[in-house]
């Protein structure tokens, strides 16, 4: 039997939330989508997450959330991270941080889905352990009868995210990239069976600078004045990957780059 997830890139601001619903209602019927696993971290004005928008997002039909680097932006999420069964919080941050390393989600056939976020170390402004080796610690804590487990890795190079496709081909489902907003054109099934893109984009306004109104980031980089960077609004789109996978062996058996805008 397959398994069909659909990852969804960082969802950025009202424009992304509002393109998330557009798009998860006219995809998950067409293609049978069986799981929903959505990057949040940019969810809450372009930055963090708030509880109403993680709420907001599980009633849209994300059934898995991940975060990022911004995962802490706002406090009020703190204890929503410590009590939801559905968000999770990069598995290399300090033991101590609040929230969960991995969540399950049983789809309606009542096949178990395991979601697992990472964190880069290669040029990212915050302090974390080794993901490579906070990938090995996680799976081994994943209950074997969990076939099927996906990796967010939330990284900005790109030479890290291809070594963890590499590093974790065979042991884990899907491996999809986010943190850039910007997609790549490398999705395939590397050959033990994982499904791999190095960034599937974000999801949000693309008239902007990664999201962001052009005019006030052109004027930072021109003037060095610091100015709020409001989110954009033109071309919206909701960006991500498709992939289909085996129930019984969890591998991989396709992936396609989604991307839905209205008109």
């Amino acid at each position: 039997m397959g398994v069909r997830i659909l990852c969804v890139g960082d969802v950025v601001g009202d424009p992304g939330r509002r393109i998330l619903q557009r798009g998860l209602e006219a995809l998950v019927p067409r293609h049978g989508i069986d799981c929903v696993i959505v990057n949040a971290e940019n969810a809450a004005g372009g930055s963090g997450l708030t509880a109403s928008i993680h709420d907001r997002l599980l009633k849209l039909g994300a059934n898995l959330l991940t975060l990022g680097d911004h995962i802490y932006r706002r406090k009020e999420i703190i204890p929503v991270l410590e009590q939801s069964l559905c968000a999770v919080r990069s598995a290399n941050l300090p033991k101590s941080a609040p929230g969960r390393e991995f969540a399950v989600h049983h789809t309606a056939t009542h096949v178990p889905v395991a979601v697992v976020s990472l964190l880069g170390r290669l040029y990212m402004k915050i302090q974390v352990d080794c993901p490579f080796r906070a990938a090995d610690r996680v799976l081994a804590a994943i209950p074997r009868e969990v076939r099927i487990v996906v990796v967010d890795f939330h990284a900005e190079a790109t030479s890290e995210k291809v070594a963890m496709g590499w590093h974790l081909d065979g042991r884990v489902s899907v491996l999809f990239g986010t943190h850039t907003h910007v997609p790549t054109a490398d999705e395939r099934v590397l050959p033990k069976g994982t499904a791999y893109v190095t960034d599937v984009g974000m999801t949000g306004p693309y008239d902007s600078v990664l999201g962001r109104r052009k005019d006030r980031v052109l004027s930072v980089m021109l003037n060095g004045v610091p100015q709020t960077f409001d989110v954009a609004e033109g071309d919206v789109r909701m960006c991500g990957v498709l992939a289909e996978v085996d129930a019984s062996t969890g591998r991989a058996t396709a992936i396609e780059r989604v991307c839905f805008k209205e008109g």
